[in-house]
């Protein structure tokens, strides 16, 4: 057994099909001078292709799984619009009147060899960014195919030094059954856009094998734990077939569950929601039975485009959302860019730190032609199903009510046009920052509901970025600090007789049951994907027993004590096998 890093859950058994590392023949002659206009019009033509090339894969792979992982997309044609990066490959083509082939060549190692002596795994990760946009740029410069996968209908296990997104964009999730990578980790983008296509991923092996592995070997890969198996025995073989038919069996099991309302055996009822990006998961969503829609991220309506969306886009956009949901809610958050998020076409200022910058709210009131053209929009949308609105990353009452004034505003002018709109419309907060927390009962004044997004008050109550693999061990969801927040966010809301959910990563663990139980709290927004995990957990919980452990945890002094009381409750519980009579 190898032991690398899990990086995308799930068992696969079979062969290996080694993908061979780019290898690329380059001119060793220099360019005569009087033909430089002719290598740089190579160049930039090479650049056009390689960004059609990518819009077209950003397209399709966008079908599969959303907006939110295909913009990854965007980083690469960023690179080929960057400054610094074209202009070190313009430079080697006039100064020392080489090809633009062999420029690029040159720029590519060049970066790649000052991210790799960065101690920042995250940044040692974007080199591989770099190396998929330049090896594409490549291609079309020497006029070299693609590097092909086996063309018969064989299933097979993936193995590669570095998968860049381009390649993982191209693969057959029917053919892959999962995939081995040298290189990488967590927060890779092959590693994202994996979890998101469900495909089983080992990743950081390069030092761990003794021997390259090779095409046609029988591997067996555990990303559940990060274990890989060369040529496995009998033994280890028919072990790890009996844990991949249950996995399959579970997914098909859980299905069944899709109609199920969720409630706990003793008879406490949670609305689960799915937190959403398009109308594409939000079909997910529904199909796995979601109730309603408790965190529309509309940012990415802004995504994919040269321009702002219009009033009309938008409203058609969030009526087609509210009438496939229903009576159920949909929450619709405003714009949230900035940070990690960003448009091609509304240039955000440089910052050292963007995650605590110009960002969300911040942006909207600096901005309310923008502000006010979402809100005309998500009001215009209100009288076709149960919309709300919400505003993001607030810190202050302050900002509420300049938010609400805007939107007082916008509702003069619905009335003066004579368009119709709920006047009853609720409006609510995120809570995802520690100042919210601190003064929740104020902001509670203010506001119908909180909703709080625990991945960004995680990240911003212990100061760590979980996309730093050096720091991410002490991203914690269950430090005491974070506990309280959560305690004192959700007693100060129904102090104030208004509603509260979550709706950030911690609503969708299994684990996290007997806290919302506990807490009273009865609206969880979650990814698609867990809506039928978290549905079959509390179909096999008892509130009474679930909310003696939750006690513990808020009276636990360590992360690890908290996470292990959760852990061990939820391995002890007797699950009951779905059967169809349960649907």
């Amino acid at each position: 057994m190898i032991q690398g890093i899990g990086a995308s859950a799930g068992v696969a058994i079979g062969k290996a099909f080694v993908l061979p590392n780019w290898e690329w023949s380059m001119p060793e002659t220099q360019v005569n001078p009087v033909d430089l206009a002719k290598e740089f019009e190579r160049l930039y033509e090479g650049i056009r292709t390689s960004k059609d090339e990518l819009e077209f894969i950003k397209k399709e792979f966008r079908e599969v799984v959303g907006p939110e992982e295909s913009s990854i997309f965007d980083a690469h044609l960023a690179i080929l619009d960057d400054p610094v990066f074209m202009s070190e490959i313009r430079g080697i083509i006039e100064r020392q009147y080489k090809a633009a082939e062999v420029a690029v060549k040159e720029a590519i190692d060049h970066f790649v060899a000052m991210f790799d002596l960065l101690d920042d795994e995250y940044m040692k990760e974007r080199a591989v960014d770099i190396k998929d946009v330049g090896n594409r740029l490549l291609k079309h410069l020497l006029g070299a195919p693609e590097v092909t996968l086996p063309s018969d209908t064989q299933p097979y296990i993936l193995v590669a030094k570095e998968l860049s997104p381009s390649q993982l964009a191209h693969l057959n999730p029917a053919y892959v059954l999962g995939i081995v990578t040298m290189m990488g980790g967590m927060t890779s983008h092959s590693s994202i856009m994996s979890r998101a296509l469900g495909i089983p991923l080992v990743a950081g092996l390069e030092s761990k094998l003794s021997s390259p592995i090779q095409t046609g070997e029988l591997l067996i890969i555990d990303g559940d734990n990060g274990n890989l198996y060369v040529n496995p025995d009998q033994a280890t073989t028919e072990h790890y077939s009996i844990v991949r038919d249950r996995q399959r069996e579970k997914r098909q099991q859980l299905e069944l569950l899709s109609s199920v309302e969720a409630q706990t055996r003793d008879g406490v009822k949670l609305r689960l929601a799915g937190n959403i990006s398009s109308v594409k998961e939000l079909d997910l969503a529904l199909k796995y039975g979601a109730e309603g829609v408790g965190l529309f991220r509309t940012e990415f309506l802004y995504m994919d485009r040269q321009s702002f969306p219009t009033e009309e886009e938008q409203y058609e956009v969030y009526k087609l959302v509210a009438e496939k949901v229903g009576e159920h809610p949909v929450v619709i958050r405003t714009l949230d860019i900035g940070g990690d998020k960003h448009l091609d076409y509304f240039q955000l200022p440089e910052e050292q730190n963007p995650f605590l910058g110009y960002r969300a709210i911040r942006i909207s009131l600096d901005r309310k032609d923008m502000f006010q053209t979402q809100m005309t929009a998500i009001l215009r949308a209100s009288v076709h199903g149960n919309i709300k609105m919400m505003f993001p990353m607030i810190s202050s009452v302050e900002e509420v009510r300049e938010a609400k004034a805007v939107l007082e505003e916008v509702k003069k002018d619905l009335d003066r046009r004579g368009i119709p709109y709920n006047r009853n419309l609720q409006i609510g907060i995120m809570i995802e920052v520690p100042a919210a927390v601190m003064i929740a009962d104020f902001l509670a004044e203010e506001v119908d509901f909180f909703s709080i997004g625990t991945n960004d008050l995680v990240q911003y109550a212990l100061a760590v970025d979980r996309m730093n693999e050096q720091i991410a061990h002490m991203y914690h969801p269950y430090h005491p600090a974070v506990l309280r927040m959560i305690r004192m966010t959700v007693e100060a809301a129904k102090a104030a007789g208004i509603g509260i959910s979550v709706c950030g990563e911690l609503a969708g663990d299994e684990r996290s049951l007997p806290l919302w139980l506990e807490l009273g709290v009865s609206d969880l927004s979650m990814s698609p994907q867990a809506l039928l995990k978290v549905k079959h957990r509390t179909l096999n919980t008892a509130a009474s027993e679930a909310r003696r452990i939750a006690k513990l945890c808020f009276r636990s002094r360590a992360a690890e004590e908290s996470e292990r009381q959760l852990t061990q409750f939820l391995d002890k519980a007797i699950i009951q096998p779905v059967v169809k009579g349960d649907a």
